[in-house]
């Protein structure tokens, strides 16, 4: 148990000083301007970059884990979406945002500062990685289908190779690719630079988590919300949990960091999705900071059950 408090104590506690700091000095939210800057651009690219480049390049090639971890988060994508289609009779456009709500967790800046170890920073990059690219596909995709996306069909694929091309994530995640296949020397000072950043990015963003929630009051509580916390909560890590053992052959601390990164809250981006479309905004804002506080319990749950050896590798034969 001690072990499991001093993984959580600085991971709610610097959310919870960002909480506060944002609540005492009264800044306006566009002050957050440059942090996320420095988080999206620089402290997490490095983060990933290093354990990618660092790590033999047998180990980061596990198409299976991937596919079956994107699966599992699909089928909750998937399911939320036929509920809000055929069941409340939302739009597609709706219906997009909320699936998103509910499969799409806050893993790029939550993630790493969960990592159990150095044996998950490989499927914490990965997952980050390969979620974040079908992500960035999948979104305008469907608001294009539902007419929401007013570009043309060449414009759009180009605005979408680009986006996924040119994130900050995948680039650096590619470049850490190129240099353990090429098994590259890194310059020593550039080593330095690239730890200097990396360590800053897991304290930052959760920092940067804590003034988001206190910037963003809570206005009302919709229907759909009902049932989208607890799949995002609880449904989204159970599927992967399910779906990687049923594959089976995988290390057990993959599974674990895969299982952790379902169980993480909304991602801020699928409000800023909803806002590029004018879709869902409210609700976004409204799930993002719900699923952030439940998750303070979720989150402890799944660390003790993971820690304590209850979650079993291995369901099928």
């Amino acid at each position: 148990m001690a072990d499991i408090v001093s993984l959580l104590l600085p991971f709610f506690g610097l959310i919870l000083i960002g909480y506060i700091a944002a609540k005492a000095t009264k800044q306006p939210a566009e002050a957050l301007g440059w942090l996320n800057t420095f988080i999206i651009y620089a402290a997490l690219p490095a983060l990933f970059f290093k354990l990618v480049s660092r790590t033999p390049i047998e180990e980061l090639t596990p198409v299976d884990f991937i596919a079956t971890d994107i699966a599992a988060t699909y089928a909750v994508f998937i399911l939320l979406f036929a509920i809000g289609r055929l069941l409340r009779g939302n739009s597609l456009a709706d219906c997009t945002i909320q699936s998103f709500a509910g499969a799409y967790g806050n893993i790029g800046y939550l993630g790493p500062g969960l990592a159990l170890g150095e044996g998950a920073a490989v499927p914490v990059a990965l997952i980050i990685c390969f979620e974040n690219a079908l992500h960035f596909v999948v979104a305008p995709a469907l608001m294009a289908a539902a007419g929401d996306d007013k570009r043309s069909a060449s414009r759009l694929i180009a605005d979408i190779v680009r986006k996924v091309g040119l994130h900050p994530f995948i680039l650096s995640t590619t470049l850490g690719f190129a240099v353990a296949t090429l098994h590259l020397d890194q310059p020593l000072a550039f080593q330095r630079l690239v730890d200097y950043l990396a360590q800053a990015a897991a304290p930052c963003a959760l920092f940067a988590i804590g003034v988001t929630l206190a910037l963003r009051p809570l206005k009302r509580i919709r229907a759909e919300i009902s049932y989208i916390v607890p799949a995002k909560l609880i449904l989204h890590p159970i599927a992967v949990f399910i779906a990687l053992t049923a594959v089976g052959g995988f290390e057990p601390v993959w599974i674990q960091a895969a299982v952790l990164l379902a169980c993480l809250p909304t991602a801020t981006n699928v409000f800023v999705i909803g806002q590029q479309y004018g879709v869902w905004q409210e609700r976004a804002s409204a799930t993002i900071l719900i699923t952030t506080v439940f998750s303070v319990v979720s989150v402890s749950l799944w660390l003790i059950v993971i820690r304590s050896g209850l979650l079993p590798l291995q369901l099928f034969p």
